[in-house]
């Protein structure tokens, strides 16, 4: 392991376990989604249990659900991808954020919407996914209330959504590709943290059809081609986007900084955190971003 990272150190991968990051990102994509569907059985244990929450220094919710499957995911990931520097949320809140970025690192967010899991309404997921050269390359999201998972990698085989608590079999699964742009715009809007400096900017893209949506389900379903846009103007981290919006990459669409240009990750001298992004399916939808600047 690399030192300074947030991840698991001294943990040797079981016999055939070990995959490598030269392998397609496919591939690695389908491992990720293996791993978040072993991580949901905590949290939907503790759903099911009614979860309850503590306060973090940052004053973000945190439950025995996201700490339970972190651990879980970082533990497998150290025997499938052994040496490779792993940032997670739980992790980096308890042991502080790596001073550099390395070039290639997975990012996990073991429960993302961790309000949406306190308000139980089944918007939250398990996300992994894998960033190279400041680029989210391979990315699972697993939304275990719904029984949904997305996966991609390369975009020569496109996005993967499967039905179910378990890894699919190949014919089970569904190829997705973003829709080009409708009128009225769907467009999705964060359920906790929709602001009215974003809903200002989204005005200016009437007409266009809101949706709240909360986690990183709304980057899927633009990758699903059942929505088209959604707008953030307020902070995230970097963990919150990698793994949906590689999913949403390998599905033809893209997420951009409020600059227009790919949003970029392994931004280490600002905490690894994103201060705003817009999330798009066909690029027809936005050919100025100029207008949009953080609040």
């Amino acid at each position: 392991m690399m030192s300074g990272l947030c991840s698991v150190n001294g943990m040797q991968p079981h016999d055939g376990d070990a995959m490598s990051l030269d392998r397609d990102m496919d591939s690695i994509a389908c491992e990720f989604a293996r791993i978040a569907i072993a991580a949901s059985e905590p949290v939907m244990r503790l759903y099911a249990q009614g979860p309850t929450a503590r306060l973090k220094a940052d004053r973000s919710p945190v439950t025995v659900a996201d700490e339970e499957a972190e651990a879980i995911i970082m533990e497998t990931l150290a025997r499938s991808f052994p040496g490779v520097p792993v940032i997670a949320e739980e992790s980096c809140s308890r042991d502080g954020l790596p001073l550099n970025a390395p070039t290639e690192a997975i990012f996990v967010d073991p429960l993302d919407g961790t309000r949406e899991f306190l308000a139980r309404n089944g918007e939250f997921t398990v996300n992994i996914g894998l960033v190279r050269d400041g680029a989210p390359v391979a990315g699972a999201v697993y939304a275990p209330a719904f029984g949904r998972l997305w996966w991609g990698g390369a975009r020569a085989f496109g996005a993967h959504l499967a039905h179910g608590q378990a890894m699919p079999q190949p014919s089970a699964t569904m190829v997705l590709r973003t829709r080009p742009a409708p009128s009225p715009l769907a467009a999705l809007e964060s359920r906790s943290h929709l602001t009215p400096q974003t809903a200002g900017a989204m005005a200016r893209l009437a007409p266009v059809l809101g949706r709240p949506v909360g986690s990183s389900i709304k980057f899927c379903l633009i990758a699903n081609g059942e929505a088209d846009i959604c707008l953030r103007l307020g902070p995230t981290m970097e963990w919150d986007t990698a793994a949906g919006d590689a999913v949403l990459r390998a599905a033809g669409g893209m997420t951009t900084g409020l600059d227009g240009k790919p949003l970029l990750y392994g931004k280490a001298d600002v905490g690894f955190r994103n201060t705003g992004y817009i999330a798009w399916g066909d690029q027809a939808i936005i050919r100025d971003l100029s207008e949009f600047s953080a609040p």
